[in-house]
């Protein structure tokens, strides 16, 4: 085989390796909202539990020192704070299912600083850790359960 043939041959293979996966990760499908459309970039959204009898929405959790945390109302109320979705990759319009994200509360903080979500250092005593307000923001994902219309929310590990 020539030189020229086996570049030909390895970047062709490259252009469909890249090609096979542009095209599987747009076949993710969208996360919807509970009206069933999906979740749009920049919009506000209200984080609600699938089972409503055992707590409220995702709020600020104020522990009286900076940062604050993320957490849940004891009991659903009207004026909890929206949150809203940036996708990692700017081609997405839409927040998919298992593409990474970063999330935010639309909110301000007595702590003068960002509201996006951020996993905090583990806490010594308890292995814990906490999402915190503030800081530049990890990447989450949200995959499907079993459930259709109820998902989770994960932390993405991984460097994006």
């Amino acid at each position: 085989m020539s030189t020229k043939l086996i570049e030909t041959s390895l970047s062709l293979m490259v252009w469909l390796v890249i090609a096979t996966s542009a095209i599987a990760q747009s076949d993710n499908p969208p996360v919807l909202d509970t009206e069933g459309h999906p979740l749009e970039p920049g919009r506000d959204y209200y984080i609600t539990p699938a089972v409503t009898d055992i707590g409220g929405r995702a709020t600020i959790v104020d522990n009286g020192t900076c940062p604050l945390f993320v957490g849940q109302e004891n009991t659903f109320v009207e004026e909890s704070f929206a949150v809203f979705f940036t996708p990692f990759a700017k081609e997405d319009d839409v927040v998919k299912v298992n593409r990474d994200f970063q999330v935010a509360f639309s909110a301000a903080t007595l702590c003068l600083q960002g509201t996006g979500w951020t996993l905090g250092e583990r806490d010594t005593e308890s292995g814990r850790r906490l999402i915190v307000v503030g800081g530049v923001g990890s990447y989450f994902r949200i995959s499907e359960t079993q459930v259709k219309g109820v998902y989770n929310i994960g932390w993405c590990p991984i460097d994006v």
